[in-house]
């Protein structure tokens, strides 16, 4: 694969009240906002994605019932979110609701596949790509957990799929052996990957500081 020059790194925030993430986001100019690891409500949830940024809106299932979820997203996306992000296993009622909804007001759907256990087959991954592109999806986001080198080049082998498609691929590898995996991935094809606001806690197993990210990546380059 060719060396690329990294398009961008995205600061995910999750874990603090609106008035804090309002905060952090004064810094940044990209961002996932994790709307599951925040206690928040409609109108603030339209307040955020009011700020003319580059904001993901996010929010995975299990703290918020299906139909807060629902409708904090499609209120991200009403407010001018940038992205929506939809779990590729999500009900179809829900990915269609959420894409036609984005489709309508030009936010770029991420439709995302976990595992947070480890890092299936290329084959596999590769279909659940193919899949995302046929259902809408202008980014597939491919997390795994991964325990050795061969997962990481599982998972880096997937970007020789970008330019097949119109959308474009993410890769991410959790854990401390996935860190590799994000630095490498941005080189690599991948137009972002994810970092953690510096003081805040990590929202991913193996994430990378936002300082740190960057030094990799520019030590990388000289």
């Amino acid at each position: 694969m060719k060396l690329k020059e990294p398009c961008a790194i995205c600061v995910s925030i999750g874990n603090l009240d609106v008035e804090e993430c309002l905060k952090r986001l004064r810094f940044l100019d990209f961002a996932e906002i994790r709307l599951d690891m925040m206690e928040i409500d409609v109108s603030s949830v339209e307040r955020i994605f009011s700020m003319p940024l580059k904001l993901i809106a996010t929010c995975r299932p299990g703290r918020h019932s299906n139909s807060l979820r629902e409708k904090f997203l499609l209120t991200a996306i009403e407010s001018g979110a940038a992205y929506v992000d939809i779990e590729i296993n999500s009900s179809d009622k829900l990915k269609t609701k959420i894409i036609q909804r984005a489709t309508q007001n030009k936010t770029k759907i991420i439709l995302s596949y976990h595992d947070f256990n480890k890092t299936p087959k290329l084959s596999f991954l590769k279909n659940i790509v193919l899949k995302s592109f046929l259902s809408g999806a202008d980014f597939v986001k491919i997390a795994c957990m991964v325990h050795c080198c061969a997962d990481n080049l599982r998972l880096l082998n997937l970007l020789d799929i970008n330019g097949k498609y119109s959308g474009r691929i993410v890769v991410v590898g959790m854990g401390k052996i996935g860190r590799v995996t994000r630095v490498a991935s941005v080189l690599l094809g991948s137009p972002f990957n994810y970092s953690f606001f510096d003081g805040d806690d990590s929202m991913a197993p193996g994430q990378l500081g936002m300082r740190k990210f960057k030094k990799i990546i520019k030590l990388i380059k000289k």
